[in-house]
């Protein structure tokens, strides 16, 4: 191939035919472009081949450039630079001094609307006149676990001679040291040690210096386990001589918390064979509850018979069981109570954002500082109150709680005991659930200045004071889980055929219906119905495993009324 002249050559001769362009394209390279004497003719589309059409700017221009794109395929390599040209000469045309604004919508459930929620269906709450009180309804269902009865087996008595003394320190408030008790009792009789009354630590928050004798009545502990665990309220001086009469010398076991009962079987007793006296510290949740039916049956022995509130907190409590009953002549003498856990302490803990707005932000960040020091503000932690929100983290406030009860079917004449420490801005929050609840009591209201004052500075025994009226209340309404809850959860079981008799909302489903601003009063007390009727339906339940038996007595506790038993004896409380 001779290479392109740009002049003729000679005198007839004319320029050789330029290549088309078309040849270069990546198309056509299949096409051979030797030189042969015969081509296809190129075929012009009919508007390409009118030169006199007129042409726009635009169109002219977006030829040429494609042409040369054609022409020229390199100009690929330019094409980023040219693209940023662009992109910088566009930019400098347009005006920065009004920044878009991008507005994110909340996620459902995340924001605390309920007091927009209760202006909406006041009207319509206080007009429902459509069906009975739920409390003389509400039990009304068949159970297919049928009735159970309280049956622990009771030991014979005697005992080999002691491996040693257990000495436990109990920690947290009041049914965290429950829970220390009742798994001491456990321990101390599988390792058969004898079981010094245990030590309650002084806590931060509850800053209660109560003993187990100003709780608990420590003459009927020892008694009702006399059979089965030795338990004596002081270690003999023949064995404090050895540790310089200082229990900081005493050997001090860090137990893991849920160990198992051969942890303590294969570590625990060879040490307290040799030193004779060990002490665990702290000793809340130390001992798994999947456990032998030997350890299971110590526990409930402790638990539902062994474990009587004080004489003095036992009169009281009895008392203002009385009076709620008296007040609710109307229902037969029935009561809801209900555990609201709503002060300053735990809503602070929560991180949760309700309509307090500054002051209330002040105060919790304070509540958090004095309580856990830099917990909250380490770096890097990040809180995120809409997702706690979500996912029912949340304290439920006065204000929901009285939505709930009052789309559940209780009305005006149903008498309420609040079980509570002392509610975050009271006056504010209280004031809508007496609007709708003007029967609702607490220990305050129904006690006497003079029958209240002996308790009023320990935290633990007036919780001792609401733990005895809300377990024989008709219906018992927990709020955010607990300790508290939990145990009463499996008491009610012990002394009611079973069925706890409790509401336990979904409090994930409730953040979604208090978040709904279209929702009706119907369709609002349909869901509420529903919660209801999954709690009534969850009132008996079998302990599986790794289940608390302080929540689930059966079967470890209980036996079936139906059935023929075996000569297991019981015992009612």
């Amino acid at each position: 191939m001779h290479a392109y002249n740009r002049l003729p050559s000679s005198g007839h001769s004319s320029p050789s035919t330029p290549s088309s362009p078309r040849s270069r394209s990546p198309r056509l390279r299949g096409t051979s472009n030797s030189g042969s004497a015969t081509r296809e003719p190129v075929r012009v589309k009919p508007s390409a081949a009118r030169p006199g059409q007129p042409r726009s700017v635009a169109h002219r221009l977006a030829w040429v450039i494609l042409y040369v794109l054609l022409r020229r395929q390199g100009i690929f390599l330019f094409a980023p630079l040219l693209y940023i040209a662009g992109m910088l000469f566009y930019m400098g045309t347009v005006s920065f001094d009004v920044v878009p604004i991008i507005r994110h919508r909340p996620a459902p459930g995340s924001l605390y609307r309920s007091p927009q929620l209760y202006a909406k269906l006041r009207l319509q709450l206080d007009s429902d006149n459509s069906t009975a009180n739920a409390i003389s309804t509400i039990w009304r269902n068949s159970y297919r676990g049928g009735e159970w009865r309280p049956c622990i087996n009771k030991s014979s008595g005697g005992f080999p001679e002691s491996n040693g003394y257990l000495y436990i320190e109990a920690n947290g408030g009041l049914n965290q040291q429950r829970t220390s008790i009742c798994n001491a009792v456990a321990v101390a009789g599988y390792l058969n040690a004898t079981l010094v009354i245990p030590h309650f630590h002084f806590h931060s928050i509850w800053r209660d210096p109560s003993k187990f004798g100003d709780i608990y009545d420590e003459e009927i502990f020892v008694k009702t386990l006399a059979n089965d665990v030795r338990v004596v309220n002081k270690i003999p001086d023949y064995i404090m001589q050895r540790f310089d009469y200082n229990m900081s010398n005493v050997y001090n076991f860090r137990i893991k918390a849920w160990s198992s009962i051969s942890y303590y079987r294969d570590t625990v007793l060879p040490k307290l064979l040799e030193e004779k006296l060990i002490r665990i510290s702290p000793f809340a949740n130390r001992l798994s509850f999947d456990a032998p039916p030997a350890v299971q049956r110590l526990r409930c022995l402790a638990n539902y018979e062994a474990l009587r509130f004080s004489n003095s907190i036992l009169s009281l409590g009895e008392t203002l069981v009385s009076r709620m009953k008296e007040r609710s002549a109307n229902n037969s003498g029935k009561y809801i109570s209900v555990h609201l856990r709503f002060e300053e302490d735990m809503v602070a803990f929560s991180c949760c954002i309700y309509d307090g707005g500054e002051e209330e932000k002040r105060d919790m960040d304070a509540a958090r500082e004095r309580g856990w020091k830099g917990k909250f503000t380490k770096p890097g932690r990040v809180i995120r109150p809409g997702a706690i929100r979500i996912n029912g983290k949340c304290p439920l406030t006065p204000l929901e709680v009285g939505l709930m009860l009052r789309g559940m079917g209780f009305d005006k004449t149903t008498s309420i005991y609040l079980a509570s420490g002392k509610i975050y801005d009271a006056e504010r929050h209280m004031k809508p659930l007496l609007e709708m609840f003007p029967l609702l009591q607490t220990k305050e209201m129904l006690a006497f200045p003079e029958e209240l004052a002996p308790f009023q500075n320990y935290s633990s025994r007036m919780a001792a004071i609401d733990y005895t009226v809300c377990l024989h209340s008709e219906v018992f309404v927990t709020t955010q889980g607990g300790n508290f809850p939990h145990f009463l959860l499996g008491h009610r079981r012990y002394l009611y055929g079973g069925h706890s008799k409790t509401i336990r909302p979904d409090k994930r489903k409730l953040a979604l219906l208090y978040d709904n601003p279209n929702i009706g009063w119907r369709s609002f007390k349909r869901q509420m119905l529903n919660i209801r009727a999954h709690s009534d339906s969850k009132g008996i339940e079998i302990k599986r495993p790794n289940d608390s038996i302080y929540s689930f007595p059966c079967p470890d506790c209980m036996c079936r009324s139906n059935k023929t038993e075996d000569s297991r004896s019981s015992s009612v409380t």
